[in-house]
């Protein structure tokens, strides 16, 4: 009897210090579920845990502009298809109650049904450039108001004195 090679999705609840990650199969079975820290090491080891289950088709990560852009750049980087998956609505939050285990299991199943995924923000070319322009003026102006209210103040206790 043949054993063919089993494919895989994967499902990514991301957090600031640690991701939980769930691996299904094409059927929607569970093949495991684990945390990692939130680094560049963790990122690999979760990666390599997700191949070790078989060919890979996609990864479903949650929050690609926020706790999740650290991990998408690197999946991308290693060819991995990675989609956007929204944060499961509150009434099934509620019902299901609060577990990373199982918001990564739904993650996956989200991605590999399709649903409710949208396209990951990777943090890079027109629009990264765009949002580092933004920051540096929006520090620029507040700079500004705050040597203003300085100028003001010494003014002030200049011309009272």
């Amino acid at each position: 009897m043949a054993q063919h090679e089993v494919e895989g999705t994967g499902g990514v609840d991301t957090h600031k210090d640690t991701h939980t990650a769930a691996a299904i199969d094409s059927a929607g079975r569970v093949l495991g579920s684990a945390q990692f820290p939130a680094s560049a090491l963790g990122y690999r080891k979760l990666l390599s845990w997700l191949k070790s289950f078989g060919t890979l088709l996609m990864v479903g990560v949650e929050g690609t502009g926020a706790y999740g852009a650290g991990l998408a750049r690197p999946l991308r980087e290693c060819d991995v298809t990675v989609v956007e998956i929204d944060r499961p609505d509150r009434k099934t939050r509620r019902w299901q109650g609060k577990s990373d285990p199982v918001d990564a299991e739904a993650t996956a199943r989200a991605a590999l049904a399709e649903r409710r995924t949208g396209t990951p923000k990777f943090r890079d070319g027109r629009v990264e450039a765009l949002r580092a322009l933004r920051v540096a003026r929006r520090s620029a102006v507040q700079q500004r108001s705050d040597v203003t209210r300085q100028t003001k103040n010494l003014l002030a206790l200049c011309a009272g004195g």
